[in-house]
């Protein structure tokens, strides 16, 4: 079969970019040695969404009397929780199939290796392999959990975020070890379920990538509901010899040590660079990364690369962005380079977290003289009405022209506002004019707009 396109591995950076060269007239077919929808449907966003939708319903029950409710009982069952998540994600990748039937994109299973000259090896699960070639071949493979040399998971004690979504059994203790978008999804999960839930961060806020109010909110939020957070701390060694885990924390006042029953390694990811021939091919790779340009193409020309794999956020929608990007410029479009700095980031836990730009610190280490407004959900009647007025909405603005130069949420349901502000962003649209648009009433959403005209001092709410 000739093929104008080859992608290789079919997470959303690279099922997407198949979709849009598919429609974009080009045969394609995409190979993938394990299943379709990569990490991100089947062992990443989509099952631990649907792992937090059980914990958030459970603790909703917990709670239900504080909303005129009464229930009596009501326990979680892991394994049925488990096995809801596996099933959402099943039928996720089961969507993935239907996608590829739909735009006529051929599945190939197997590992694939560049072997020079535009042709690729595919070492199917039996052995046998074969030898496909296309002018354009895009690398896709994604990211594993990153392994540290005094943390080796096996699996069973120490467990990365695949192990920790399918266990058999709900442990009664666990170390957290990363306070990232998955460690501080994970902690949450397993600390609504019932497990006693132990945080260690070495940096000295946890969700260090976030602006530092929005780590503090998180950080009173998760000790409110009973995780035990150690910042400035790092995990030196784990005993797993006896029944357990003996795991030794360094700290600022020395070192701790506290027994569990799993640890959780979550201290970020490994791109899957290894075995993929590029050093056959000649593809030039910096730091564990494979470097390209604005529009994803390598050093060998017809050879590209998208997502967990080059420089930039280690995010789903920015790997979809970026194979529509790379796919586009094949066919002799004209896209945009994508502007890193207004990609949105997420964290699921509750209270949720979004944000976009420059946190207070960067922007202000990037000259900026700024203004920044800030609304609480304490305010907001929407979120008093939820039941959910943990958090706030913080907004950085240039002084001078009025640019947003970032935004900062955490509370109920703001991974779903924020790409309001990313839009508005886009747009290069200023303080004034989100304070002149009307928002619904009532909505969480208004508090993007109060937090705006309180950096102008026109805030009416507070």
């Amino acid at each position: 079969m000739a093929y104008d396109l080859i992608v290789i591995g079919s997470g959303p950076g690279g099922y997407v970019a198949a979709i849009r060269a598919s429609q974009l007239g080009m045969k394609t077919a995409i190979v993938e040695r394990e299943n379709l929808g990569g990490i991100c449907l089947n062992w990443g966003c989509i099952p631990t969404k649907a792992l937090l939708k059980s914990a958030s319903v459970f603790e909703y029950l917990q709670h239900a009397d504080d909303y005129g409710i009464t229930v009596s009982g009501g326990s979680p069952d892991f394994s049925k929780v488990i096995a809801r998540s596996r099933g959402v994600a099943d039928g996720m990748s089961k969507g993935v199939q239907f996608l590829m039937k739909k735009n006529k994109i051929d599945v190939i299973n197997g590992h694939a290796k560049l072997l020079g000259g535009k042709k690729i090896e595919i070492t199917a699960a039996d052995g046998s392999k074969t030898i496909q070639e296309a002018p354009h071949i895009i690398l896709a493979t994604g990211a594993r959990s990153r392994e540290l040399p005094n943390l080796k998971q096996d699996g069973k004690k120490i467990i990365g975020y695949r192990e920790a979504m399918s266990l058999g059994n709900q442990p009664k203790s666990m170390v957290v070890v990363g306070s990232g978008a998955i460690g501080s999804e994970f902690a949450y999960f397993y600390n609504a379920m019932g497990t006693k839930v132990t945080l260690v961060e070495f940096m000295p806020n946890i969700v260090p990538v976030e602006d530092e109010e929005v780590s503090k909110q998180l950080e009173r939020s998760f000790k409110k509901i009973g995780i035990t957070v150690m910042t400035e701390s790092s995990v030196e060694s784990v005993d797993t010899n006896n029944n357990g885990c003996k795991v030794k924390i360094k700290t600022k006042k020395g070192e701790e040590f506290t027994d569990c029953d799993v640890v959780l390694s979550a201290v970020g990811i490994a791109a899957n660079v290894e075995n993929l021939g590029l050093e056959t091919a000649g593809v030039i790779t910096d730091k564990g990364k494979v470097l390209v340009n604005d529009y994803y193409a390598t050093n060998i020309p017809g050879i590209y690369a998208i997502g967990d794999i080059v420089k930039g956020q280690a995010l789903a929608h920015v790997a979809s962005a970026e194979g529509i990007t790379c796919v586009e410029k094949i066919a002799g479009h004209h896209p945009e380079p994508i502007n890193y700095n207004n990609i949105p980031g997420c964290t699921y836990c509750s209270p949720e977290i979004a944000s976009v730009g420059y946190t207070e610190k960067q922007a202000k280490e990037a000259g900026h003289e700024i203004k920044v407004g800030k609304f609480p959900f304490s305010a907001s009647g929407k979120a008093k009405a939820n039941g959910a007025s943990e958090g706030f909405v913080k907004l950085i603005f240039d002084a001078k022209y009025g640019e947003i130069l970032g935004a900062h949420m955490i509370g109920a349901n703001v991974t779903e506002m924020i790409a309001e502000v990313v839009a508005a962003r886009k747009l290069e649209s200023t303080g004034h004019e989100i304070i002149k648009t009307v928002h619904l009433h009532p909505t969480m959403s208004e508090a993007v707009m109060e937090a705006a005209a309180a950096a102008y001092g026109e805030v009416i709410h507070l």
